[in-house]
């Protein structure tokens, strides 16, 4: 029952989450059903899910923090919370390997938050229907107009436009290009972040000192 209700919690919590516009077909789909809610109640964001056949069956699980970082401790924190819930639910018919990931430097983009948070930044995308007559697109990310995310193309021929506007909900995969400039803000917003981790851990040992220092009145003189 408490398990059930934890579920339920999880659910509603959920919505007030911003949604992952691209998603995963078939059997993915179904574990990151499952995955997701689970996830979100330990406050950290789906990413993706992919179901490989390396190494028998592999379930890899990408996920992050709200400001985009995982660490080892945040994967394990995940792959504890999750591996009993994957095992009632049991959505694969077979023995498989359960891998907790953080979505990488050259990450998939899925929320409509991503494509205006790397803008500037090069990508590969596919969509699920042809626009313009391909499927296939690189260039810089320049973000995102209403529903749709625009970039500027590098694998332009001469008679295609250059700039193109995709519906987010018409792609298939979205995955950003590593470069230089990318790793560069992968490492600074790993340092910042570091930096707030140890900016709140002070600021909980303060709060602990403090109240360890704090004079206490008896129940004697609560009165006066």
């Amino acid at each position: 029952m408490a398990e059930s209700e934890a579920y339920q919690a999880a659910r509603a919590a959920q919505s007030e989450i911003e949604p992952r516009l691209i998603v995963e077909p078939g059997l993915a789909a179904r574990v990151a059903t499952i995955a997701e809610p689970v996830i979100e109640q330990l406050g950290y964001r789906l990413v993706r899910v992919k179901i490989s056949g390396a190494e028998g069956c592999t379930v890899q699980i990408m996920a992050e923090r709200p400001d985009g970082s995982m660490a080892v401790e945040d994967c394990e924190t995940v792959s504890r919370a999750l591996s009993p819930v994957l095992d009632m639910a049991d959505p694969i018919e077979r023995a498989y390997r359960l891998e907790i990931s953080s979505p990488g430097i050259d990450r998939p983009l899925v929320r409509k938050s991503d494509f205006d948070r790397y803008a500037g930044h090069l990508v590969k995308i596919e969509t699920l229907i042809p626009i313009a007559g391909r499927k296939r697109f690189r260039g810089q990310l320049i973000g995102t107009e209403g529903e749709a995310a625009r970039i500027h193309r590098d694998d332009a021929t001469e008679s295609e436009e250059t700039d193109v506007l995709l519906p987010i909900e018409e792609i298939g995969e979205a995955k950003l290009v590593l470069t230089d400039d990318l790793v560069k803000q992968a490492l600074r917003r790993e340092k910042s972040a570091k930096r707030d981790e140890r900016a709140a851990r002070r600021q909980e040992r303060r709060k602990v000192r403090d109240s360890r220092h704090r004079p206490h009145r008896s129940a004697a003189n609560q009165g006066d």
